[in-house]
């Protein structure tokens, strides 16, 4: 069974946490599930997956968001980042993982004065635009290795690929459907206002749509 990698690094949370990884484990079936999650000793037991202390050989990796920051480095980034750079299988990034995906590939994030939390027109550079859910305040300046395919008004550097990698990224949040976002305001982890941001909450692409294509 082909290994599915996923850097969980919102494990400590119930809706964007253990719902978003439940959203994004979706869209690959017949996958067998390993949840790395090395910026806490207080992850969530999911109910699904296996969760590892370091990362193993796998078919496929997606890093998540996170409530940590690119622009605020840890020492347990450099982890990840020797994950990415050695990385031989197709690699996703959403948000936090476009982000030090960028930064590991010899990039450079900065963080804005004011958070981003929103829908969004993405537009593409073969003029396809997608509205799509944004919740950061880093954001990729110089996107090192990688090359920009779509951008929105208030981030230039939204969604990437590699010219000849299989890894691809997006700053905004696929994997944040309207279950997940109604989800998080029923469990406390998203209040009334936050919840409002997101409008009706509804993308115009999922996981597969966003970065499997």
């Amino acid at each position: 069974m082909p290994k599915l990698l996923v850097v969980d690094l919102l494990a400590e949370r119930e809706a964007f946490g253990k719902k978003g990884v439940e959203e994004i484990v979706r869209h690959f079936p017949g996958h067998d599930v390993l949840l790395w999650a090395p910026h806490t000793n207080e992850a969530r037991d999911y109910g699904f997956g296996t969760r590892i202390e370091q990362p193993i050989r796998s078919d496929v990796v997606v890093i998540t968001g996170s409530r940590r920051n690119v622009s605020m480095w840890e020492d347990w980034m450099d982890e990840v980042a020797k994950l990415i750079r050695d990385c031989e299988v197709p690699l996703y990034g959403i948000c936090f993982g476009h982000q030090i995906i960028c930064k590991a590939l010899g990039g450079e994030v900065q963080r804005a004065d004011e958070g981003s939390s929103f829908l969004a027109d993405v537009t593409y550079t073969d003029g396809t635009v997608k509205r799509q859910l944004f919740t950061h305040q880093d954001h990729v300046v110089n996107p090192g290795e990688m090359e920009v395919i779509g951008s929105s008004s208030h981030c230039e550097i939204a969604v990437c690929k590699h010219p000849t990698k299989p890894i691809k990224t997006v700053q905004f949040h696929p994997e944040a459907t309207l279950e997940v976002l109604d989800y998080s305001l029923q469990c406390g982890d998203m209040n009334q206002q936050e919840r409002e941001d997101f409008g009706d909450g509804i993308q115009d692409e999922n996981v597969s749509q966003s970065l499997l294509n």
